[in-house]
């Protein structure tokens, strides 16, 4: 039997060849993989620090309380942590049992149903990926994604058997979006609509990721260290743990609440509120359950990508100055698709 040394490794080769396959993960889990291909091996994979039941590293934050308190509540998390969770958030339960579901079964479809949405042009509305960063990134990571531009009020490009839901939960996450940005814009100190004026609320991308079981769960990630290029995240996801957040030098798992929503800061806000909120680094690990990890997140990005972004000028003053530079969003956004995820290292380039 020949041997492969590291001299013989084409590491492009094997990855084109996977990308061409278009069978993504899942498709390799379903041919009954028991090692990983070596192009998902990564030489560090980090073992979070398990909290005792008492700990309350995410905060949850129910909506249904007092508006004061909330926002302070809000502010808080959003000032030290980035992350936490919501719960009494309008949005019923079947509604988001029914958008998992509909993700679910789009990626337990055959892979001959899925393939013909798996490419890598965003501008056709709706792709099917293994990895956004894969010909970037030195190590691929184990999930398959589904990244919709939302928008329009039609969806045609959108899979059949997840049309409907993706028009509901963009609704849903649309209006908690606004009440939630009016609240962090009000924990800054703002007006109310000051992040929507911005446009912070009018680009939004849906994306699905499916975690299916991984037959080696420490020799890769489901998701690499990262933080969100945008304004906010509002993540929906089931019951298989996963999520991991670094909390000092430690990484947490965000433990799902039922019903619940997870919501962090993305890059563009803590510039713009010149570091009084923080964008935190998370993950996510590989899944060494037989039942898939699915996750839905919709990123809000401002949708005037032609406009200068930057520290707001109302939060500056001779002993706060401005942190960082201004850029356009469409310079910031290009800057983070031709990068592979690397924890802060986006919004560090655009610091003074």
């Amino acid at each position: 039997m020949a041997i492969t040394t590291d001299q013989d490794y084409d590491r492009m080769k094997e990855v084109k060849q996977f990308d061409d396959s278009k069978i993504g993960v899942k498709g390799l889990v379903d041919c009954g993989v028991t090692a990983i291909p070596r192009f998902f091996r990564h030489p560090s994979v980090p073992r979070p620090k398990t909290l005792h039941a008492g700990d309350h590293a995410i905060p949850l934050v129910d909506l249904s309380g007092p508006r004061s308190t909330v926002i302070e509540q809000i502010r808080r998390a959003s000032s030290t942590l980035g992350f936490f969770q919501i719960v009494n958030h309008g949005v019923p339960q079947e509604a988001l049992d029914r958008t998992i579901a509909a993700f679910k079964a789009f990626n337990e479809q055959p892979t001959e149903i899925k393939s013909k949405y798996y490419h890598r042009e965003m501008g056709r509305g709706a792709a099917l990926a293994t990895n956004f960063d894969l010909f970037q990134s030195k190590a691929a990571s184990w999930r398959d994604t589904l990244q919709i531009r939302l928008g329009s009020p039609v969806y045609d490009y959108v899979p059949d058997i997840c049309r409907a839901e993706v028009g509901e939960w963009d609704r849903e996450v649309r209006r908690l979006g606004e009440d939630l940005m009016g609240m962090l814009s009000e924990g800054l100190g703002l007006g109310t609509d000051r992040l929507k004026e911005l446009s912070c609320l009018d680009a939004r991308v849906m994306a699905s990721h499916y975690y299916p079981y991984c037959p080696e769960p420490d020799q890769t990630f489901g998701l690499t260290s990262h933080t969100d290029p945008g304004a906010l995240t509002v993540l929906l996801q089931n019951e298989v743990i996963g999520l991991q957040v670094k909390y000092g030098d430690d990484w947490v798992y965000v433990k799902p609440v039922p019903g619940a929503l997870v919501i962090n800061i993305g890059d563009i806000l803590q510039i713009m509120s010149n570091d009084a909120y923080k964008s935190v680094e998370h993950l996510v690990s590989a899944n060494p359950f037989r039942e898939p990890r699915v996750s839905i997140a919709i990123f809000f990005n401002p949708g005037i990508r032609e406009n200068l972004y930057g520290p707001l000028p109302e939060l500056l003053s001779p002993e706060k100055p401005a942190l960082y530079r201004q850029f356009t969003f469409l310079d910031f956004i290009q800057r983070f698709f031709t990068k592979e995820l690397d924890g802060k290292s986006l919004i560090n380039y655009y610091k003074l």
